[in-house]
């Protein structure tokens, strides 16, 4: 499950990949955290639009936010089945634009974080769903959450689940609403083997507070061997699928 990614492309290379109307200023994120607001880019009335929303998927059935499960990312297997994701499927899919993705391997005891990135450094974009959800008192948040697939490549090698990556070539396909469920469900694939390079860096990326160029940083580790690595699918992780 895809829990940390960053935002480090100046805002005009984002703008060129995405296309989107706006012309948005903001600083570079290298830590962001669910709940937090992140860019993303939809469709409306035919053009592309950058929004901020809150990581979180609230579908609109929702009462009250205590106590609702946080989701912040959707399992591709079973988007067109679930309740919760089945009218943002067929017409709010979005992409939420990344430079960047942190993934644990997990052991008994410990984790240790990695970075995921393309060799080149070139932005890239998640597929996402996202839902307006409206309160009692009439005010509304706008939620984003990913979407993620089995992992293979680099990424099977900690963890069992990939956020979907779309190739650019698809990002009409996919935001456009006149795409039929049927058509964008082929389009949430696994990353290409070759898409993205494994990166060790330190622990300050678990904190939450730290969000500068140091949670990049790479130190000398090597992936340790297949047979000592504890599932990489938490419990909580596994159970999201199965709330809807």
């Amino acid at each position: 499950m895809c829990g940390r990614y960053a935002i480090i492309s100046p805002p005009e290379d984002l703008k060129a990949l995405f296309g989107y109307c706006e012309t948005p200023n903001f600083p570079p994120r290298t830590n962001i955290a669910p709940t937090q607001p992140v860019p993303v880019v939809h469709l409306s009335e035919g053009q592309r639009r950058f929004t901020l929303m809150r990581w979180g998927f609230v579908p609109g059935w929702v009462k009250e936010l205590k106590g609702f499960p946080l989701i912040i990312n959707i399992r591709s297997e079973t988007i067109r089945e679930k309740a919760s994701f089945r009218a943002a499927f067929s017409r709010r899919r979005a992409l939420m634009p990344a430079d960047a993705f942190y993934e644990w391997q997990r052991f008994e005891t410990a984790s240790r974080p990695f970075m995921l990135r393309r060799p080149d450094r070139k932005p890239f974009g998640f597929a996402a769903l996202w839902e307006t959800w409206s309160a009692n008192d009439g005010s509304e948040i706008d939620t984003v959450a990913l979407i993620n697939t089995t992992a293979n490549g680099v990424i099977a090698a900690i963890h069992e689940r990939s956020p979907v990556i779309l190739p650019e070539a698809d990002f009409e396909q996919w935001l456009d609403p006149m795409t039929t469920p049927e058509a964008a469900r082929k389009l949430l694939r696994p990353p290409a083997e070759d898409l993205l390079e494994l990166v060790p860096i330190s622990t300050a990326v678990n904190k939450v507070a730290n969000d500068g160029p140091d949670v990049q940083q790479e130190v000398k580790r090597a992936l340790a061997p297949e047979p000592h690595v504890k599932s990489a699918i938490r419990k909580s992780d596994g159970e999201q699928g199965q709330l809807f």
